[in-house]
């Protein structure tokens, strides 16, 4: 399988995670994907990206969005007094409020959370991670039955105009965008410990888009006001969002029941292209993580979709998300993809 990868992730390389009021080392940091990569390099064929256009991520993201993830930090580091990152401290409730002119106003009007902090460097990498997604479904819309994107920073916490949870640009969207023109109707599962809000709310009113979510219990884990299991799209979306919830230390047989009940989700809308937002920290001893799901658990996860896609010839994109520094995060990718190769061929 290819795997398309860039060093330049580590250009993003943030000092602050602020969580129970404290700010901490954050846990997304550039050696995770250093991990993940040197899992895969003795297996896998391991492709540098290709530049894309703009166009492509305003395809998901608003313009007004883009211009202030390019220039933020440069107007942020001219205020008197500035941090080296920045961190909103002013939070907008939304609804009709109006987005501000003064950096300080649209850090909080562009930034959900203090997990997201962006430094001198954070666009581009985030444009290369998302030049790594876009080349892999280029690869998937020049014939190969799949390929995996290693991207950092991640992206499914990132909404249209906002980033959040570690996430700027939201990778999987962007490439579901890229290659429905071909395929028409795309199928997207995340199996990240953590809801995909960002995603579900890019596609929250289509029908061309299923997302399916299987992720720890939102009651009481991040993120907290998105991922419960009434929500299901709206307007034209109504019924192409399903969320499966699980409580916490829900282990490899639960986790895999639930994986079986979103792939006949998926099954029933009939998909011209599956994209699967691969998050590996629902792993037992992820630092992030409230779930029991073992390396072997993940190798399975892999068989049942790369069953999957063999049945119905089904091309697939597969991307990182999470999963966090423990001695299994390379395991688990590289049992997964093992998983998937096994099954799909």
């Amino acid at each position: 399988m290819d795997v398309v990868f860039s060093p330049d992730h580590a250009l993003h390389d943030s000092k602050s995670f602020i969580v129970r009021g404290t700010i901490a080392a954050p846990a997304e940091v550039p050696r995770r994907a250093e991990v993940l990569q040197a899992a895969v390099v003795d297996d896998h064929t391991v492709l540098a990206p290709t530049a894309h256009d703009r166009g492509a991520l305003a395809r998901v993201h608003s313009p007004d969005y883009l211009t202030f993830l390019e220039t933020a930090h440069q107007r942020w580091s001219e205020l008197p007094g500035a941090g080296p990152e920045i961190l909103p401290n002013v939070f907008p409730a939304r609804g009709n409020a109006t987005r501000p002119d003064h950096i300080v106003g649209q850090a909080g009007f562009h930034m959900g959370d203090g997990a997201c902090p962006i430094g001198s460097r954070t666009w581009d990498a985030a444009r290369i991670s998302a030049d790594v997604v876009l080349t892999t479904a280029d690869r998937v819309l020049d014939g190969e039955n799949h390929a995996f994107s290693l991207c950092r920073p991640p992206g499914h916490h990132a909404f249209r105009d906002m980033a959040a949870g570690f996430c700027f640009l939201n990778n999987v969207a962007i490439a579901a965008e890229h290659v429905l023109p071909t395929y028409g109707r795309a199928a997207i599962v995340d199996f990240d410990v953590h809801h995909g809000n960002g995603t579900q709310s890019v596609f929250w009113e289509r029908d061309d888009v299923l997302f399916v979510s299987i992720h720890g219990d939102p009651v009481n884990f991040y993120p907290f006001f998105w991922g419960h299991r009434h929500e299901r799209g709206a307007g034209q979306g109504m019924g192409y969002t399903r969320n499966i919830p699980l409580p916490n230390g829900t282990a490899d047989d639960g986790f895999l029941e639930a994986l079986g009940s979103a792939m006949e989700t998926v099954a029933a809308f009939d998909p011209g292209v599956l994209l699967v937002s691969a998050g590996f920290d629902a792993q037992e001893n992820d630092p992030l993580g409230i779930l029991k799901v073992t390396t072997d658990g993940f190798a399975r996860v892999g068989e049942c979709m790369g069953a999957f896609a063999a049945e119905r010839d089904l091309p697939a994109v597969l991307v990182q998300e999470g999963g966090y520094l423990c001695d299994e995060l390379g395991l688990n990718l590289a049992a997964f993809l093992a998983g998937y190769e096994t099954r799909r061929g």
